[in-house]
């Protein structure tokens, strides 16, 4: 889930790379490199060699498919939590077979970490965004006529998969944009707003028509313009690579396979990824575990009515886009680990409130601000990565990074429902304490970095 966790880099950035494998390529066939005769026009959807691609009204139309792809995986992804109580009466489950939803969740991510990089020697950006929005589609097809549960939790890792391989490729080409910082702080505030919406439109239809499976009528009607705008805005490049001659093949692969062992043994030995990697483990398991179990807690624990307390997510997730949009600034200028620190200890004091106050409302309210200072938590780890590792082996160490991030958004909630299996969900709360106060313990131990300007 977490699409943003998503946001997985390594395919991102190797669009970053391509002119170095590519000399690295030809020498291995001892063939020197050519310069690009600079009057040629470039495919709107490459990757700018020199500066950034200026917003050109295609460009803007592209930015929209991205931020509207964004918005589609919010909704995907926010419908979980309010849905879930819905699904353990209707399948008649324990709450330990939910873990299996968020299970198969991250096996989709997981299999486009291990695919992306093949896939981009056959497919051009568009293809692949193309390719990403189908199986989201597919996916919200499987659900609203009442399949298995079997089934129903497959569907999570074809959308997951397909959320993957949009979100990675639609970073790649946001991150070319002239002002990219704004752009790309835009296309995640709007995964925050699917967020903030799906879960409202997902209670009402539950709560008033006898089939809450309805609800994913609505989410294959935006995935249907999500195909379609796609298509349209990324139709230059929506194409299958013409491949080279088997030899020459041969050769090329054999030298970027040796290029990228390299750069994954270099990136295992940098004590900087792991670290990194075990405060977005410990972050992606607390908001995930947080907006997919609260309702189920509200509603077994404190006797909150269902269809109301389905709305209770939505404010955590509202938090979270306001916090993005308004807390990057302050970050940013008062300092990026002093700042997180600090969020991380009001976080930690809001989610003592809600576990020590026994007040539905409270709850709710208290829900909100923690996502607000969640906002910025993404972004500033990023940043700090950015920073952190060499140019040469960024995409493989990000890449890596925001895997076993997902892992921890997987691992976690899943815990969270086997453990409820056995003891009562309200195990929820010490479990959300505990991993705050691991996600601050791993945030003290991320190296420091320079600023850029320094």
């Amino acid at each position: 889930m977490a699409t943003e966790s998503l946001e997985i880099s390594l395919a991102s950035r190797e669009h970053r790379s391509s002119e170095s494998i590519r000399d690295i390529e030809l020498r291995t066939l001892n063939i020197e490199p050519q310069l690009e005769d600079p009057t040629a026009e470039a495919p709107q959807n490459a990757f700018p060699a020199e500066g950034p691609t200026p917003l050109t009204r295609e460009v803007k139309i592209k930015l929209l498919a991205a931020s509207f792809s964004f918005f589609f995986a919010g909704t995907n992804d926010g419908s979980l939590g309010p849905l879930v109580p819905y699904m353990l009466a209707t399948y008649n489950i324990s709450t330990t077979l939910i873990a299996v939803i968020y299970a198969a969740s991250f096996v989709g991510w997981l299999t486009c970490a291990i695919t992306n990089s093949h896939l981009l020697r056959y497919l051009d950006t568009g293809a692949i965004l193309v390719l990403g929005a189908a199986l989201q589609l597919l996916a919200h097809v499987l659900r609203p006529w009442g399949p298995p549960f079997a089934l129903f939790a497959v569907s999570f890792f074809i959308a997951s998969l397909g959320i993957a391989f949009q979100d990675s490729h639609s970073n790649t080409f946001v991150s070319t944009v002239k002002g990219a910082h704004r752009w790309l702080g835009f296309i995640h505030a709007m995964y925050a707003l699917g967020l903030l919406v799906s879960p409202f439109v997902a209670t009402a239809v539950a709560s008033s028509t006898l089939n809450w499976r309805l609800f994913y009528l609505c989410l294959m009607g935006l995935g249907i313009a999500n195909i379609t705008f796609v298509a349209v805005a990324f139709r230059d490049s929506l194409r299958i690579l013409p491949q080279q001659a088997e030899e020459v093949e041969d050769v090329v692969r054999t030298g970027r396979n040796k290029a990228a062992m390299s750069s994954i043994i270099e990136t295992f030995k940098l004590p900087g990824v792991w670290l990194l990697s075990m405060f977005f483990f410990f972050y992606l398991g607390v908001g995930i575990t947080a907006g997919g179990w609260v309702v189920e807690y509200l509603v077994t624990i404190r006797n909150a009515p269902l269809p109301s307390t389905g709305y209770v997510p939505a404010g955590l997730y509202g938090g979270m886009f306001l916090g993005r949009l308004l807390l990057a600034e302050p970050t940013h200028r008062w300092g990026e680990r002093r700042m997180l620190m600090l969020y991380i200890v009001i976080v930690l004091a809001l989610q003592l409130v809600f576990w020590l106050v026994p007040d539905i409302i409270a709850s709710a309210v208290v829900l909100s601000f923690m996502g607000f200072f969640f906002g910025p938590f993404f972004a500033t780890g990023v940043s700090i990565g950015s920073k952190m590792f060499p140019k040469k082996i960024q995409p493989t160490a990000l890449g890596l990074v925001f895997v076993l991030a997902q892992a921890g958004g997987s691992l976690f909630p899943s815990l969270t429902g086997l453990i409820a299996g056995r003891v009562g969900v309200q195990v929820l709360q010490p479990i959300l304490v505990g991993l705050i106060v691991a996600m601050g313990i791993s945030w003290i131990l991320v190296p420091k970095v320079l600023d850029r300007d320094e």
